[in-house]
């Protein structure tokens, strides 16, 4: 992540696991009442869901993720839509300095990690 979780420590967490979502992962929260008050929580929960680990912390659920900063909320969002809609990890970016275009890998050795 961009920025990294900050714990009650003061400990930053950057790297994480996200697994793939099942439908299961995107229907149960809309039934959560604070998703149906504000749909715009949706995404909170989801990610609380599918990260399974964040750093080094133990447990990883939507009171973690929406203390994040907006800078990592927006990039794990991302993240999500390119492993469970686009299948990948790779984006395309243009050399700054020849202006040639290539891919990279945004994510971890596998499929999932970053």
């Amino acid at each position: 992540m961009p920025r990294g979780y900050v714990d009650d420590s003061g400990t930053v967490h950057r790297d994480g696991v996200m697994r793939l979502s099942t439908a299961r992962d995107e229907l149960v929260p809309l039934r959560d009442v604070r998703v149906q008050e504000n749909p715009a929580y949706l995404s909170v929960v989801l990610l609380g869901r599918v990260i399974t680990r964040l750093g080094t912390l133990a447990m990883v659920h939507d009171g973690i993720v929406e203390n994040m900063f907006a800078s990592d909320l927006a990039f794990l969002q991302d993240f999500y839509r390119q492993i469970n809609a686009e299948g990948h990890t790779r984006a395309a970016v243009r050399c700054p300095h020849c202006s040639e275009p290539f891919e990279v890998e945004l994510g971890g050795s596998r499929l999932g990690e970053s």
